[in-house]
């Protein structure tokens, strides 16, 4: 065991040695750590009730697991990896349970027209699909489903700068070849 430098100068820290499965080796492990434990979950759950039954559960799935520890990680860097991930866990919970309350206060979703009703001729959808993939996306995006250049961005990987500029192709390639008169 290698001795470090402690938090006082001149102070040698010995990690504390545990045997795997030793029921009083947790429980020791426990009394030392548990405090940390909930110190660092507090910053991740936001509330100390919350990070306290995160510690619990992680103590309990730890104590399930510690004939399995093996001692190639610290001992209480080991119990925070595993009460870290339930804490993570935790948070994705809220995140679901809150969902149906976030849904009611938007309420429900307008009714609109399906996108593929609003295609008025067969011509048209031909011309979408004569066009490159590319093209073709950022013209049903914008004008099907009524996304805004930095949505229709988002969604393609590119600028919105680019976006404008296949949109502006696409009109341009359409109008061409259905023959309608730009100045008009």
């Amino acid at each position: 065991m290698q001795a470090v430098s402690g938090p006082v100068e001149g102070e040698l820290f010995v990690p504390e040695t545990y045997l795997p499965g030793s029921r009083a080796d947790f429980d020791r492990l426990y009394r030392a750590s548990f405090v940390r434990v909930v110190r660092t979950l507090v910053g991740i759950v936001g509330s100390q009730q919350a990070a306290e039954d995160c510690a619990q559960e992680a103590f309990a799935r730890a104590y399930r697991a510690w004939p399995r520890w093996q001692g190639a990680v610290p001992a209480e860097a080991w119990i925070h990896r595993i009460a870290i991930n339930t804490a993570i866990s935790y948070r994705r919970r809220e995140q679901i349970r809150a969902l149906p309350s976030l849904l009611k206060r938007l309420g429900a979703p307008r009714a609109g027209a399906d996108p593929a009703e609003r295609v008025e001729t067969r011509a048209l959808v031909l011309e979408l699909r004569r066009l490159p993939p590319k093209l073709s996306a950022a013209l049903v995006l914008r004008h099907y489903h009524g996304y805004t250049n930095r949505e229709i961005a988002a969604s393609l990987g590119v600028s919105e700068r680019t976006v404008g500029q296949r949109i502006s192709d696409a009109m341009a390639l359409i109008r061409h070849r259905i023959g309608v008169d730009e100045t008009s």
